[in-house]
């Protein structure tokens, strides 16, 4: 691999590897270069005041020897000794972490880089696919998820690996198309007197479309977390839950097609998280294809582009995990990224 001599790239193990996402962090340990990860500590960043704390208590007061690397994906853009996350009170300081931690190594990634590691990683078993054609082998790939955020990245394969293209793409304009659209978009909450894709197609989100669809129709709203409007919009128990995930699905497949367009992403389009996850019925209804593909004048491209439910529950742990074992099969940039002791 090219690009800050990728193929030389090596980790001292054992490695200790981490999503850490603005609600939970997920934790893990690879022990050599042959193993699996081990046993994943789960934590919700709530309950500890800072990542350090949180890696000392889930994961180095019961290991089995001393840790010598970190691989870690944040949700937030890695620049600098300090990185605040996006969702959540924690700042990352790598250098604190090598002498805090007793660590020689310290690689960070933004978190949905490590999604694209994983949708290179996982087999086909792990994917629940939602329409469209064969994916074209080495062609552009995509990952969203909506979750806490809207995190988005882009997988390309050049000189032989998969590079993960990391990005902000959830705060690209999301703005009305439909008559209906312009009755409920006055009525979000959005930041900046602009509409991103992360104020619709996320956790807080889907209450913020909720919300707005109720206010619309002159209703007091009724449900107030992400997990009951899913549900009642599944069930089919509360009509304004039943035009939200309709909506927010439609929506997601705009955008998800709009990425899919920009890196051609013939490879096909992963949708990852647990929001995903939990609504593949509704992904399935046809709205979220039938405006995915909608896309003059390229309908028989996005047609052809497949699109996947990734249903690995911890899928970006998985490629951590790969690229800890095997660097150099992927081109992932460490300068200005890695700290070392």
């Amino acid at each position: 691999m090219t690009g800050s001599d990728a193929g030389e790239v090596r980790f001292g193990f054992p490695v200790l590897i981490g999503d850490i996402g603005g609600t939970n962090a997920r934790f893990s340990i690879i022990h050599d270069q042959t193993s699996e990860a081990g046993e994943p500590r789960i934590v919700q960043t709530a309950d500890f005041a800072s990542v350090d704390d949180a890696i000392r208590a889930t994961v180095l007061d019961g290991a089995a020897q001393p840790l010598r690397s970190a691989i870690l994906a944040v949700a937030a853009p890695v620049e600098g000794d300090e990185i605040p996350l996006t969702n959540c009170p924690w700042i990352i300081r790598p250098k604190r972490m090598l002498a805090g931690l007793g660590l020689s190594d310290v690689l960070l990634l933004n978190d949905f880089e490590a999604q694209a590691l994983a949708v290179a990683a996982l087999g086909m078993e792990h994917m629940e696919k939602i329409g469209g054609g064969a994916p074209v082998p080495g062609a552009a790939r995509v990952v969203l998820g909506p979750g806490t955020g809207l995190g988005v990245a882009g997988l390309v394969h050049a000189f032989g690996g998969w590079v993960p293209v990391p990005g902000e793409g959830g705060h690209v304009d999301l703005g009305p198309r439909t008559p209906r659209d312009n009755e409920v978009f006055p009525h979000l909450v959005t930041l900046d007197g602009r509409v991103s894709g992360e104020d619709i197609l996320c956790g807080r989100g889907l209450v913020n479309l909720y919300r707005a669809i109720a206010l619309a129709d002159g209703h007091k709203p009724a449900l107030t977390a992400p997990s009951d409007i899913t549900a009642a919009g599944l069930a089919g128990s509360d009509a304004t839950a039943v035009e939200t995930l309709e909506t927010f699905t439609t929506l997601l497949g705009r955008v998800a097609g709009d990425v899919a367009l920009i890196f051609k992403a013939r490879g096909g389009v992963y949708l990852s998280g647990g929001i995903a996850q939990k609504i593949v019925p509704a992904l399935k209804a046809g709205n979220f294809r039938a405006a995915f593909e909608d896309k003059a004048p390229h309908h028989a491209l996005m047609g052809s582009i497949p699109v996947y439910v990734v249903g690995h529950p911890l899928a970006a742990l998985a490629g951590l995990a790969a690229y800890a074992r095997t660097p150099s099969g992927f081109g992932v940039e460490t300068a200005g990224r890695r700290w070392q002791g």
